[in-house]
């Protein structure tokens, strides 16, 4: 080892252990310039991937793959980013674990604060979702000790938490399977592998062997999303309503939510019909911009007539809504998540200028947005979220 690496090495660790991870992410050296980089090779198909793509080897890159970036394949600075990436492996790996934040199994349903949390085998994200919950300048470090595998779930940041600062140490290899909407840097022993359609990585995605990507988006632009609370004067909103599968049969749902003259609005309708399940939001307390897909709501609700509180992330995958997701979280303690098996989500996005201003010549926002709790119940009507070729509840011929 060099004394440019024994110095980074050492750098590396050092920013890691301070108190709270509120420090800033990781130094990845010159791997932090990359979306994806795969020692043995990259193969890319039926993807799109935002930022630049490296190997030590061979990029391949089919018809239906674009790259918006420059790509390396085995010259000089493929060389030093693939070194830069295992000196940041070998030091998040000898990171201290403390005994509190031991996990095993099912990271769903999970809502972390910053710090290293550690599996000594597999890490699960197949049931609901993870939300990662803290600053801007907050830091999560994941040390799995062989793979991760994932599935129709989403990794959630709230509180300001950006996914740059979002850390995936594995002793072997991930699979990202359909569906997810998965954040952070993902830095693997072996392989990382995107198995179908619908998948989403915002961060990178680095490994020693190769990286592989079917049916999947990727954006290396993984800077702050914005924290729960109004932002801009020119709004952005969504509604949905439909149904999914959950463990008790079908369960209903309507949703809006969005930001309009610095304010939140919103609502909530929800029922699971095998649990006798009936959720009604009172209101709407954040409201957050996850990625170009996804928006996560959190709210005030009664639950089955009892004070309580809802987290609900909704993702536009595109018409006609057959691959959008819906998962909901209430204080109770109940959650469920899936593809949605009738209806539709829908995002409305504003033409906004630069500087956040909607271009309809006024200064402020148009006065058409339908997001407040109107006293409507929107769980089988399906009018106002989209379209869908049946009602709301009706099973899918």
């Amino acid at each position: 080892m060099n004394a440019y690496q024994k110095y980074l090495s050492a750098s590396l660790l050092a920013l890691l252990t301070q108190a709270a991870f509120a420090q800033g992410a990781l130094p990845l050296g010159s791997s932090s310039s990359f979306a994806v980089l795969g020692g043995a090779g990259v193969t890319c198909t039926d993807s799109t991937i935002t930022g630049a793509v490296d190997s030590l080897l061979t990029v391949t890159q089919t018809p239906t793959c674009s790259i918006a970036g420059p790509i390396h394949q085995g010259d000089a600075t493929a060389n030093q980013a693939f070194n830069d990436f295992v000196l940041a492996y070998d030091a998040l790996r000898s990171m201290t674990c403390s005994p509190a934040n031991h996990l095993a199994g099912q990271l769903g349903g999970r809502t972390l604060a910053p710090g290293v949390y550690c599996f000594d085998t597999t890490a699960l994200l197949t049931v609901g979702n993870l939300t990662l919950d803290g600053p801007s300048n907050a830091t999560w470090v994941f040390q799995i000790g062989t793979a991760l595998t994932t599935d129709t779930s989403q990794v959630v940041m709230a509180g300001g938490g950006q996914a740059c600062n979002v850390f995936w140490q594995l002793g072997t290899a991930a699979t990202i399977g359909t569906n997810t909407a998965f954040q952070g840097n993902i830095l693997a022993g072996s392989a990382v592998t995107f198995t179908g359609a619908g998948s989403s990585l915002v961060g990178r995605a680095m490994a020693k062997t190769a990286v592989t990507t079917t049916g999947t988006s990727i954006s290396g632009d993984c800077t702050a999303q914005p924290a729960p609370g109004p932002h801009a004067q020119c709004s952005d909103r969504v509604t949905g309503g439909g149904y999914i599968d959950t463990d008790h049969g079908k369960a209903n749902f309507g949703v809006t939510g969005g930001i309009r003259k610095d304010a939140f609005r919103g609502h909530l309708t929800y029922i699971d019909h095998g649990k006798g399940l009936k959720v009604k939001g009172t209101g709407v307390t954040a409201y957050v911009v996850v990625d170009a897909k996804t928006r996560h709501i959190e709210g005030t609700t009664m639950i089955d007539g009892v004070a309580g509180t809802y987290k609900v992330d909704v993702t536009d995958n595109g018409e006609r809504g057959r691959n959008d997701r819906f998962a909901i979280a209430l204080s109770s303690g109940y959650t469920a998540s899936g593809r949605l098996a009738g209806g539709n989500v829908q995002l409305h996005r504003r033409d906004c200028d630069k500087m956040g201003h909607d271009r309809d010549g006024k200064g402020h926002d148009r006065d058409d947005d339908d997001d407040d709790d109107d006293g409507r119940d929107h769980h089988d009507d399906g009018k106002d979220h989209g379209k869908t070729e049946k009602p709301y509840g009706s099973d899918r011929k």
